[in-house]
């Protein structure tokens, strides 16, 4: 069985609003961990862009089949044109365990 892990990087405070449309998409859940992004001064000098330094980061670990439907959800969501300022992507994990998953999920 293939599994992905998507990563999810928002404004502070947007991490449940990731989550629930990662959920109706078919996640059964992810970790959020607190960060602080860097690179601000330079994105709002260059584009004009203010970002908030304060990030939620959020690791979903899926099989690989539902990885596309939840990335599009999230993104919607939480995407670069909203308030969340999200970025989203998804790297191939070789090897899982400690976890069941269900042969529908």
């Amino acid at each position: 069985m293939d599994y992905e892990l998507i990563v999810v990087i928002v404004n502070a405070n947007y991490s449940e609003i990731a989550m629930d449309a990662a959920r109706e998409e078919g996640a059964r859940g992810g970790t959020i961990v607190h960060a602080r992004g860097t690179g601000t001064k330079l994105m709002e000098e260059k584009y004009g862009i203010i970002i908030t330094p304060e990030k939620d980061m959020i690791l979903i670990l899926t099989k690989k089949n539902k990885r596309d439907k939840i990335l599009n959800s999230v993104y919607k969501a939480v995407g670069l044109s909203t308030d969340g300022q999200g970025i989203a992507f998804s790297l191939p994990v070789s090897d899982v365990a400690g976890l069941k998953f269900d042969s529908d999920q």
